[in-house]
């Protein structure tokens, strides 16, 4: 058993540092530090920590902040209680060492914000000012008006003021999508990618019997004059972009090109699908597609990519009243409406502030990572300072099934180019998410496990594996 101070010192334990006035939630500061003394040895199992009014005391903090942290601890299998006997490290359990999933695009937790607090605040708020009643019953569809004004709100920084009548709300960027699938194409029609994109509109697409073409891209994105050519070719029912932050490949489309696709789908009357969850996490993007062909684009902006993953809602910019009704009918076939509750908690936090001090989290949070990102992999790395994954291109030696299976035995998840294939070639690499794992200090073990991975050749029995 390790040396803890005993409950008569005078100074704090020796596991824990001093509170940081900046340093983001108390009760995450003493969680985390119990975290890394359980990490680095100063604390085992089976020690028993101070009693929680004596650490408040310690500490000069209210009881509840011991309590939250002792509450967060045992979230984390870091600590067991024994009765009256007090509260001890556990021991160490699967949890502790389960796999590091750098496969899921996801916003990373930010330093700073109590996500617990501002999710009861938003909630006592919504129940507060709003009648229950609609809160659980069910609705048409495309969002009250309350929540279609704060939808216009959220995308201000995108078009300016517009038309809330414009826009829909619905439970996701996923369903979105499969509605305009089933709204603006037929059974057997072709729609139009880059040669990696969003595996989710293969998903849809392929359930839906319609047939992705892959248009070929450069590094500034899908190259117009392929556009052009694919367009007489295939006759399209919608072509998708992903132009900010492309998933996977991390690159945003210039401005330049953005007017230059928007021309060719004014000329050949085509619809675009401008899927932009990561618009607002950009450093300087520039203005969306939809800015320079309004009636030709669907702009898509979801807050579960720039927020959190369980606020599933969806923000959709149509122009075309008939298009925006075909819409809603086929929405209301397969997911009918987004959930009210989590549609009123999105707009009370966007008319709050509380939406945008998340984002601004979740945005310095991910800088962060990347920076750490491009320190570890260094001469790998790929990405662009921002959002939440980079493009890993891999050494000539490994392929990308070889790699993602070596990884996997490293304990650590990541997600090979075929999963985001549209056409029969893909590139050697694979994606990395930086925001799934929220302990920081884990997330840089994986990075390094990854790094010394890369740079040492497969084993011979895995080069036989194609």
């Amino acid at each position: 058993m390790s040396q803890l101070r005993t409950i008569q010192d005078e100074h704090l334990p020796i596991w824990l540092p001093r509170l940081a006035m900046h340093g983001g939630p108390r009760f995450l500061q003493i969680a985390d530090a119990l975290q890394a003394a359980v990490a680095d040895g100063s604390l085992s199992p089976g020690d028993r920590l101070p009693p929680q009014r004596h650490l408040a005391a310690q500490l000069g903090v209210d009881l509840t902040t011991i309590t939250r942290a002792y509450d967060e601890a045992r979230r984390r299998n870091l600590l067991e209680g024994r009765g009256a006997r007090g509260t001890y490290v556990a021991a160490p359990k699967v949890e502790l060492t389960a796999i590091l999933d750098l496969s899921m695009n996801t916003p990373p937790p930010p330093d700073g914000v109590d996500f617990d607090d501002m999710l009861k605040q938003g909630l006592s708020q919504v129940l507060m000012r709003a009648d229950n009643g609609p809160l659980m019953t069910y609705h048409l569809g495309g969002g009250s008006d309350a929540d279609r004004k704060a939808g216009a709100r959220w995308l201000e920084p995108m078009f300016g003021q517009f038309d809330a009548g414009q826009l829909l709300v619905c439970p996701g960027a996923q369903a979105a999508i499969a509605a305009l699938i089933l709204a603006l194409t037929e059974p057997g029609d072709v729609i139009l990618a880059e040669p990696t994109t969003y595996p989710g509109l293969r998903a849809a697409a392929t359930q839906f019997g319609r047939h992705i073409v892959a248009v070929e891209a450069d590094k500034h994105g899908m190259v117009p004059g392929m556009l052009e050519q694919a367009c007489h070719q295939h006759k399209p029912g919608l072509v998708y972009l992903n132009p900010t932050l492309q998933n996977p490949t991390a690159a945003t489309m210039p401005e330049r090109r953005r007017k230059e696709l928007a021309g060719i789908a004014k000329r050949c009357n085509l619809r675009i699908v401008e899927d932009d969850p990561y618009w607002l996490l950009a450093d300087a993007p520039p203005p969306p597609i939809a800015t320079f062909a309004p009636e030709q684009v669907v702009y898509i902006s979801t807050l579960s990519k720039c927020l959190t993953p369980g606020l599933r809602v969806a923000f959709v910019v149509i122009r075309n009243p008939h298009e925006r009704e075909r819409f809603l009918v086929a929405l209301r076939s397969f997911a009918l409406m987004a959930a009210p509750l989590t549609a009123a908690l999105a707009t009370q936090w966007i008319v709050d502030g509380s939406a945008d001090r998340l984002m601004e989290g979740v945005r310095t949070e991910a800088r962060l990572r990347h920076r750490m990102a491009r320190h570890i992999l260094a001469g790998r790395y790929s990405g662009v300072g921002d959002g939440l994954h980079a493009w890993l291109e891999l050494p000539a030696y490994w392929n990308t099934s070889q790699f993602a299976r070596a990884a996997g035995s490293e304990g650590i998840a990541v997600t090979p180019a075929e999963a985001f294939a549209t056409g029969s070639t893909t590139v050697n690499a694979v994606r990395i998410s930086l925001g799934s794992i929220q302990d920081r200090g884990r997330l840089q073990a994986g990075l390094q496990r990854l790094s010394d991975l890369l740079a040492r050749r497969p084993e011979p029995f895995s080069a036989a594996v194609v």
